[in-house]
């Protein structure tokens, strides 16, 4: 496996680029869009665009075939009819090229005898010649370091987050997502039919990948259950691994059928295999990328108690009602504790205790480092949220300058003993709202602290945090 790993490596990180299969007239996707979407992010390296009838594509010499190219390219993105796509495979053999993704569908997913044929075709041309084959009917690979990003989020920003789909569209969504609230991605790579390169190869690649800290899986079916309960099991020991399984539905089952081609399994069994192998499994989207932050910048808790502060008793009290739902302890303080808060609290209108009422929070910094300092040296505390709130009128708020900064260099201190997440409220209508929410989301993102549009994200993605480190430690 080590040769392979070093030739998947490769696939991520190309110099050399023909892409096969670019119409010289239209923008249409394939080809042409990846092409362009490669030099608008300028990319670094050498861009072939492949085409026997055209002698320049978007500004660069076309070349009739492989053959003619000025050296053997690092990858090739294969754009064309799927009949053709296996002597296009045999021209790769007899220039050398090794690393293909096959963008075409056509193949087994159609449920047609030819489609099938022409996937075993493929099948066999990558294992009697050793080709790193990724796809057919995908996406394909996305690696914001090598500016590997035709696709995804565009340009994307590169971090320690790696993502396994057999979907294209949700790996647009998800890289998308994470980049739009400054969390980066090492790699991606949408698998399609996975005729050569399954989901489990990839997995190999990316638990022995010093770039990746978290790993993100999108799973319809796979073609070999015990290699990949093997591999899971023994990645989720070091490395988080977060699982968003499609087709637990009837409905859901029938679509992958037309998908990928392949059969969703039976949810009994999948169920067991979460249960065994630990790993967080999320139900959506949303939850999928709330709980990629929360294991990505947090440290290990120490436990499950959590310390909640904000303003407004309703607020904390659902706050508290979330955290029983979720699995989450909110302990009762010690009294040394207790003694300290009340020192701080102000005696009108707040509440000192878990959860904490006090406005002052939102508007004083200092309260908030005072806060705390103290609870951090409570043993019943192992999570801190910390309710923020974005001034406008409906709070009477005194008219203060932007102080997201001195927060954040503040929390940072205390995020590295007492593990730190940020409510921002901001679901709902308002657009200016939403828009300055996702700002201040960036910026603690940026710091390495999690931070949600509401209360109830915030604590579910603390929730499959929480849990992922406790069964890690009893394992």
């Amino acid at each position: 496996m080590g040769h392979m790993i070093n030739q998947l490596k490769d696939l991520f990180s190309p110099e050399s680029i023909a892409i096969i299969g670019v119409s010289a007239t239209s923008n249409v996707f394939g080809g042409s869009s990846f092409l362009k979407r490669l030099q608008e992010v300028e990319f670094p390296g050498r861009l072939y665009p492949v085409n026997p009838k055209a002698v320049e594509i978007q500004g660069l010499r076309a070349y009739p075939d492989l053959t003619s190219l000025p050296e053997t390219p690092d990858l090739a993105i294969v754009c064309i009819s799927a009949r053709f796509v296996p002597d296009l495979l045999l021209e790769c053999v007899k220039t050398g090229l090794k690393n293909i993704h096959i963008l075409s569908s056509g193949f087994k997913e159609m449920g047609t005898p030819e489609g099938i044929e022409l996937e075993e075709r493929i099948a066999e041309i990558a294992r009697q010649n050793g080709l790193s084959i990724v796809g057919p009917n995908c996406m394909g690979l996305y690696c914001p370091a090598s500016k590997l990003t035709a696709w995804g989020g565009i340009p994307g920003v590169s971090g320690t987050v790696g993502i396994i789909s057999q979907s294209g569209g949700i790996t647009q969504r998800l890289t998308e997502y994470l980049s739009s609230l400054a969390v980066g991605v090492s790699k991606a790579v949408s698998v399609g039919n996975a005729t050569v390169l399954d989901v489990v190869d990839y997995l190999e690649l990316f638990g022995d990948d010093p770039s990746i800290d978290v790993i993100a899986i999108y799973l319809e079916d796979i073609h070999n259950g015990r290699k990949l309960l093997e591999r899971v099991q023994a990645i989720n020991s070091v490395k988080p691994i977060i699982i968003l399984k499609g087709g637990s539905s009837d409905a859901g089952a029938r679509t992958i059928a037309s998908h990928t081609g392949a059969m969703g399994g039976n949810e009994q069994i999948w169920n067991a295999f979460f249960r065994q192998t630990g790993v967080v499994r999320v139900q959506a989207v949303d939850e999928w990328a709330d709980a990629i932050i929360a294991l990505n910048l947090l440290p290990p808790p120490d436990g499950d108690g959590v310390f909640l502060a904000g303003g407004g008793g309703g607020v904390m009290t659902i706050s508290s009602d979330i955290c029983h739902i979720e699995g989450l302890t909110v302990p009762q303080l010690s009294e040394q504790t207790m003694l300290a808060l009340q020192e701080v609290i102000p005696g009108t209108g707040s509440i000192a205790g878990n959860p904490l009422d006090s406005f002052e929070i939102f508007y004083n910094p200092s309260h908030l480092c005072q806060v705390a300092n103290i609870i951090t040296k409570d043993p019943s505390v192992s999570m801190f949220v910390v309710d923020r709130l974005i001034s406008r009128k409906a709070f009477h708020l005194p008219d203060l300058p932007d102080q997201t900064d001195e927060i954040i260099e503040r929390l940072q201190s205390v995020n590295k003993s007492l593990p730190t997440i940020i409510t921002v409220d901001t679901d709902g209508g308002d657009a200016l709202l939403g828009q300055e929410g996702i700002d201040m989301r960036r910026r603690f993102h940026h710091a390495s602290i999690p931070a949600y549009p509401s209360s109830a994200r915030a604590i579910r993605a603390l929730r499959h945090y929480s849990h992922y480190h406790k069964k890690r430690i009893i394992d």
